[in-house]
This record gives structure tokens, C-alpha cells and sequence, in this order.
């Protein structure tokens, strides 16, 4: 199978059942957006070596995004997944719940950095959030699954949790923002 047609796109793209999209349409712009999440967790995969529990979860996560990347590029897709697994959010709450307690408790802002993989982590927990803001807008003109909103939206917690606990299971102290008061009570 070639990678190109030879004959060029004109800036549309098939979706899965074969309609013709912008690649500037919300839904194009959802799914590549959870395809480059998906590429910097593979960049964070291959720096936690040293924490056999977070690579695997971000294993994990990367084959959840690709199922629900395809229900989101699927048109057809509109009140129950078709290929993501509701039961996932409640796999990554569990998670979040697990990894939110190592570190030491925190009541102000922190800046996205400490160590490599931290700082990876939180490229993805802010590319995460994009993701969400993508959905909202094809959430205007589209419908599909609630569950995919609730389990992205848990995402970035979890990105943030889990640079967390990387940051400090090498003991690298977190820098806090310095012209930030208490804000978590």
C-alpha cells in the first residue's frame, strides 16, 4: 500500500464511511490533535523506563486514544462508542486516585517543568486540554458520545498527577509560581 495518491488532496480528507471533510473542520482538528497527544505520550513512554507502572498506564492510554480517535473521525458515531470503552474512565479515575497521594500535598500553583519526563507529561496534560477545547467546538456542530468528553477531561488530571509523582519519585522539588497565593484548600 502506497502512503500518498499521487494526486493530492486539496485540503479534504475522508472520514471513516467515506465522507469528504476540511482538514480545517472541527472533527479533523479533534482527532489530529488527539494523534499528536498520542505521539508525546509515545515520547513519554520512552523516557519513564524507570517507572515500569506510569509507562505501562501511558501503554494503556495510547491504545484508549486510538479507539477513541476513530469514533471521533467516525460521523456515524453519535450516542454509544462504537470502538472506546465507557469503562476506561473509570479505569483512569482509579489511576489519578492512585497517583494523586504519593507526592506531597500542594496548595499553590506549580510551573510545568522538574524533571524530562515531567516536563513531557505536562506537554501532554496541556495538549489534553486542547483536545477538550476541540471537542466543545465539535460539540456545536456534531454529536457524539458524552463519555468521550468525560474520559479527556480526566485526562489532563491524570497527565498532572503523574508528572507529578515522576518529579518527585526522583526527588526533583517542583518549582512554584512565585507570584501565586493558596489556591487548593
Amino acid at each position: 500500500m502506497k502512503l500518498y495518491t499521487g494526486v493530492g488532496d486539496k485540503g479534504m480528507t475522508k472520514l471513516i464511511g467515506g465522507e469528504y471533510v476540511s482538514k480545517s473542520s472541527d472533527r479533523v482538528k479533534t482527532y489530529g490533535t488527539l494523534d499528536e497527544l498520542n505521539t508525546y505520550i509515545g515520547l513519554a513512554v520512552t523516557k519513564a523506563t524507570a517507572f515500569s507502572d506510569v509507562r505501562q498506564d501511558l501503554l494503556t492510554i495510547q491504545s484508549i486514544l486510538f479507539d477513541l480517535g476513530t469514533d471521533i473521525a467516525n460521523p456515524k458515531v453519535v450516542t454509544a462508542c462504537d470502538r472506546f470503552n465507557p469503562a476506561s474512565i473509570k479505569w483512569l479515575e482509579r489511576q489519578i486516585d492512585r497517583y494523586q497521594d504519593e507526592p506531597p500535598a500542594i496548595n499553590r500553583f506549580i510551573l510545568p517543568g522538574g524533571s524530562e519526563l515531567g516536563a513531557i507529561l505536562q506537554i501532554c496534560r496541556t495538549i489534553t486540554r486542547r483536545a477538550e477545547r476541540n471537542l466543545v467546538s465539535l460539540s456545536w456542530s456534531a454529536k457524539f458520545p458524552n463519555d468521550i468528553e468525560i474520559f479527556i477531561n480526566r485526562l489532563s488530571d491524570f497527565f498532572y498527577a503523574i508528572a507529578r509523582v515522576v518529579n518527585h519519585r526522583q526527588h526533583i522539588s517542583e518549582n512554584f509560581y512565585e507570584n501565586g497565593t493558596e489556591v487548593f484548600h
